[in-house]
């Protein structure tokens, strides 16, 4: 009788699955602590599609409500215009399609600004960043599978970075409020859009990286893939994510000099 009593009470309490609510909270509280706690329970997809569906919805809206913004409408065409200007001189297209091509500018920024422009943009932005979101995912994981011998799956890497996007919704709402403010197109908060520098420079580049939001977001990645893969260090992930940051975004800066329409991704 003894026995039992004391093996009842040396027994602890079974933890309880934490609710996406809680995860939502803890990523910004105690980012540790919540990826560990997710580590011990199976995947759950809300973890990871809610997120992301919330954050690519937001970034088509604000894109949308920018271009209400009638400084915006005028610098985006005016990128529009050097880069057909900067085609012609290098003769991959004629004057004749340039003009023709600068005509269409006006009629689909107009198009765009309408209720179908906006269900396009929103919709065209969530299926593209999906896309690009699987494709990053299935890069953390085969190097963290190969590289690091992580003990987590493509759907760990997948809750790692959607959870993640709660704290990077914070940059895009900021995104939008300092494009209207500026009267200019801002893609994240770093010290980039404050500093005066030549479009497509290597130290406008390497100031965008200079991000507190970005900074923060990849940090809990870090520590989410960490904990979900149950490794006993995250230095090799802080590394690891930190390098693909950086690597990533300088491959998406060289392509933008061949292919100017990827310049939007090389931030």
């Amino acid at each position: 009788m003894d026995n039992n009593e004391n093996l009842s009470t040396e027994q602890t309490p079974q933890e309880n699955e934490l609710s996406h609510s809680d995860k939502m909270i803890g990523i910004f509280t105690e980012p540790a602590n919540t990826f560990e706690s997710i580590a011990k329970f199976p995947v759950s997809s809300v973890d990871w599609v809610l997120p992301v569906v919330i954050i690519f919805i937001l970034v088509g809206l604000m894109r949308s409500l920018a271009m209400l913004n009638v400084d915006v409408v005028l610098q985006t065409k005016q990128k529009q215009v050097e880069m057909f200007d900067k085609m012609v001189s290098e003769g991959k297209m004629t004057q004749e399609q340039a003009d023709q091509a600068i005509e269409g500018i006006d009629k689909q920024m107009e198009f765009m600004r309408g209720p179908v422009g906006w269900i396009i943009n929103v919709v065209s932005t969530l299926i593209f960043g999906f896309i690009f979101f699987f494709i990053i995912a299935g890069i953390y994981f085969l190097l963290i599978k190969f590289i690091l011998k992580g003990e987590g799956s493509y759907q760990h890497v997948l809750v790692a970075s959607g959870l993640t996007s709660y704290i990077s919704m914070i940059q895009v709402l900021i995104g939008g409020i300092l494009t209207f403010l500026l009267g200019k197109i801002v893609m994240d908060t770093s010290v980039a859009n404050f500093i005066e520098l030549e479009q497509g420079s290597i130290a406008k580049f390497f100031l965008s990286k200079i991000d507190p939001i970005s900074i923060w977001a990849y940090s809990v990645l870090a520590i989410g893939l960490a904990k979900l893969n149950r490794a006993q260090n995250t230095t090799a992930y802080f590394i690891l994510v930190f390098t693909l940051w950086i690597l990533g975004g300088l491959l998406f800066f060289f392509l933008a000099k061949i292919f100017p329409f990827l310049g939007g991704f090389a931030g």
